[in-house]
């Protein structure tokens, strides 16, 4: 079975992703590190046990890298937003199998201690307006959330919309009652209980 691993919120820098994050939920992020591969940096949220949140831009100091990056980054523009949402798969390989083609293939990533492997779609773009979930694979029992201080809040719905929202429902082994599929616009919609109370990320 497939569970929620993290959504991700993309920036055109990594400091506007930040100050609109913390500006939303009213808490600070913590962590983060660089991704070589790509040549892009992020700033986490630890929302509890399970899952978190990750902000990511293109790193202005990283040397310009010749494949598309993760998430459209290289597309983006206009205000910081809810742009991703990435599964945890058991077998990255046999996800990936059953997944569109268009999920990508597989790749061995680091950061520091942490290993894991993902697909990674090659023009950077995921299935269904990248409505389509993400998937990765964490080799060994570190994942973020375990350095990640709890900052309160907790992810307490994530809404996907699309015109084939059903059909994205129907692809993923997915069995987490938080994650909504509805019929619109390919949008996200994050809501959040906070220490200040119910907040909402698009």
């Amino acid at each position: 079975m497939w569970t929620l691993d993290h959504i991700a919120v993309a920036a055109n820098t990594l400091e506007e992703g930040v100050a609109h994050v913390e500006a939303a939920l009213g808490v600070a992020l913590a962590g983060g590190g660089k991704h070589a591969h790509m040549s892009t940096h992020n700033r986490l949220l630890g929302l509890g046990p399970s899952d978190y949140l990750e902000v990511i831009a293109v790193d202005p100091d990283a040397p310009p890298v010749a494949h598309p990056r993760w998430f459209r980054l290289d597309e983006f523009s206009g205000a910081p937003r809810l742009t991703n949402w990435i599964c945890r798969v058991p077998d990255l390989d046999a996800a990936l199998a059953i997944a569109p083609k268009a999920a990508g293939r597989a790749l061995d990533l680091a950061r520091g201690d942490f290993r894991w492997r993902m697909g990674v779609p090659a023009d950077g773009r995921l299935p269904f307006d990248d409505c389509y979930p993400a998937l990765i694979e964490w080799l060994g029992r570190l994942v973020p959330q375990d350095r990640l201080p709890d900052s309160g809040c907790r992810l307490t719905r994530l809404e996907v919309a699309h015109p084939q929202a059903a059909e994205i429902a129907a692809l993923l082994p997915l069995a987490d009652p938080r994650v909504i599929f509805t019929a619109g616009h390919p949008a996200l919609r994050a809501q959040f209980a906070t220490p200040h109370g119910p907040r909402v990320l698009e």
